[in-house]
């Protein structure tokens, strides 16, 4: 077996310390990658900021994107939104149209009050079927929230002061939603 040649003492060498620094100017407790390590930190912290930076132009980038689209979407939206209620009304337009040629054809108001009717009826049952309910305003209490007032006339009662007396335009829900007041004449 061969003998072991290396010192097994606890003691160091030489009675001092042991001495791996290569600088002789250095004793060997002397990191002498001190600086690399301040370097090497500052890089890794600038390689952080790099990142960060990168992130946020990215992330900036992807909201005006978003932006972008959903402002097309929505001009998409308000050009094509009353398409189908147009293509509703063009059957309307159409009926007119038969109306029309209906009366220039015939001198019987029975027919033509009737061919009328059936016109009228269609356009507002199109409107109800699209969401638009009238108002109904007469002999109710008059309400500056959903009704516009034109004028004031004397009641013929007492009972129909602050009603409302006549509807000179209707007013007009959509989907619950106030799309126009309904003008009146209040009685006082």
């Amino acid at each position: 077996m061969a003998e072991n040649n290396f010192n097994t003492t606890e003691e160091p060498l030489n009675g001092s310390e042991m001495d791996i620094n290569t600088d002789e100017n250095q004793n060997g407790s002397t990191h002498l990658n001190e600086p690399v390590g301040e370097e090497s930190e500052l890089e890794k912290l600038k390689a952080e900021v790099a990142e960060l930076n990168d992130r946020y132009i990215r992330k900036l980038a992807e909201f005006e994107n978003l932006r972008k689209r959903s402002a097309k979407e929505r001009i998409e939206l308000v050009q094509t939104a009353g398409r189908e209620v147009i293509t509703d009304l063009l059957d309307v337009l159409d009926d007119c149209d038969r109306a029309q040629k209906q009366m220039e054809k015939t001198d019987d108001p029975v027919q033509i009050k009737e061919g009328v009717m059936l016109v009228f009826n269609k356009l507002r049952s199109s409107m109800q079927s699209r969401g638009v309910k009238a108002m109904d305003t007469l002999n109710t209490e008059f309400n500056a929230d959903l009704h516009e007032a034109i004028t004031e006339i004397p009641a013929p009662n007492e009972e129909m002061k602050g009603k409302i007396m006549d509807e000179v335009m209707k007013g007009y829900y959509l989907n619950d939603k106030i799309i126009r007041h309904a003008k009146v004449v209040v009685g006082k």
